[in-house]
């Protein structure tokens, strides 16, 4: 079972997942690739020149450049955008992690941004506007932010359809409504808020409704 799986709560599946678009690490694979490759090709001049030991510094230089490239692109692979059953969670992190997360019962508004070169390559921002003290959630340069966008509302809707189905197939009937109030009625005996000859009257004439 993996990170992610490990988060779920009970009865709760992913619906749709994604990251962010692959231009967000383009320029850092850009800059470290051509940083690494100079400084191989500098190296090996040096190690044909035969001049000094100093290409074997280069060589460790280059397996550093090499190495905080590999840490970039892990970190990307590991940023997922989650949509739930439930939730709408942002994990990231490699060895620790971080987990944000908004219930879609507070979910109030989904805006998505995207400018021309968003619709052409597949990307955009996606701000999640919730009930709680966090306010807004920003989904920066996400891949597939339309779909992304789709699969929340619609997991919203089905899960405002689900908790009416409940209401509807489970409706309190007169005797849960006497059965709560003898209990209520009871509560305020123990408080000796009523006495016990009120108690048994009032229940008598709500078993009587019956």
């Amino acid at each position: 079972m993996g990170y992610i799986e490990e988060l779920l709560g009970k009865d709760e599946t992913i619906l749709f997942e994604t990251r962010q678009h692959p231009i967000v690490i383009a320029r850092a694979v850009l800059v470290y690739g051509l940083l690494a490759l100079g400084i191989f090709v500098v190296a090996i001049v040096l190690w044909q020149a035969q001049q000094n030991p100093s290409w074997l510094v280069l060589l460790l230089a280059d397996a550093v450049v090499l190495a905080r490239l590999a840490l970039v692109l892990v970190a990307w692979n590991n940023e997922r955008y989650i949509i739930t059953n439930r939730r709408v969670l942002k994990v990231e992190g490699i060895f620790n992690k971080q987990v944000t997360d908004s219930s879609l019962e507070k979910v109030n508004d989904v805006v998505l941004e995207q400018s021309v070169l968003g619709r052409m390559l597949g990307y955009g921002d996606i701000h999640i506007i919730t009930g709680s003290d966090i306010g807004v959630n920003h989904f920066e340069r996400i891949h597939h932010p339309v779909r992304f966008k789709q699969a929340m509302l619609n997991a919203k809707t089905d899960l405002h359809t689900g908790a009416s189905r409940t209401v509807e197939a489970a409706p309190r009937t007169l005797e849960d409504d006497v059965f709560a109030a003898i209990e209520r009625l009871a509560e305020l005996r123990q408080r000796g808020l009523i006495t016990e000859e009120e108690f048994e009257r009032k229940k008598a004439e709500l078993l009587a409704r019956l």
